[in-house]
């Protein structure tokens, strides 16, 4: 496996990744799926992913294996939450890995690498989880992470429950 900083320049490959792994974990949740390609195109698109790519505050890593593209992650720095009180918080954004490549360790892995990265800049990181993702829930509690609290999320028609949850970096 090899993991690597993203740069603008990778802004195709992680549109990709993100387009897949999201269908992959959220498509079945959408009703309409013009609502699920609405969203896709809207957030996904190679331009505004060149956009983030290129923002000071964020940070992407690409997961390789045998060369191919299989995963990402991005940390966003410097970004309070509500539910927390420090203001010297970050992100664990996203963390998405292809299904076919999910018991390859790469999630853990580009999960290491992120909050080694996110140590050195904040004191505190969070990040908001799908309720009924309960893998993925298990996997943050696994990591140290615990539950801060509750928001909701609109996308189309479809109404989403998610729990924040945080990990002290110190």
């Amino acid at each position: 496996m090899e993991i690597i900083k993203a740069s603008h320049s990778n802004a195709v490959i992680v549109a990709l990744l993100a387009r897949i792994t999201f269908t992959e974990t959220f498509g079945h949740y959408f009703r309409d799926k013009t609502d699920l390609e609405n969203y896709l195109s809207l957030t996904f698109n190679v331009q505004k992913l060149k956009n983030s790519l290129t923002k000071p505050n964020n940070v992407y890593w690409l997961a390789f294996i045998d060369g191919l593209p299989v995963g990402y992650a991005k940390l966003k720095l410097k970004s309070p939450s509500p539910l927390i009180k420090e203001q010297d918080v970050c992100q664990l954004q996203k963390i998405y890995v292809l299904k076919d490549f999910l018991s390859k360790k790469v999630g853990l892995t580009l999960q290491n690498v992120l909050l080694e990265e996110a140590k050195s800049k904040a004191s505190k990181i969070w990040l908001s989880v799908l309720k009924e993702n309960l893998r993925a829930i298990r996997f943050y509690e696994k990591n140290g992470f615990k539950k801060i609290g509750d928001h909701d999320f609109q996308i189309g028609k479809e109404h989403f429950e998610f729990q924040a949850m945080s990990k002290s970096l110190l």
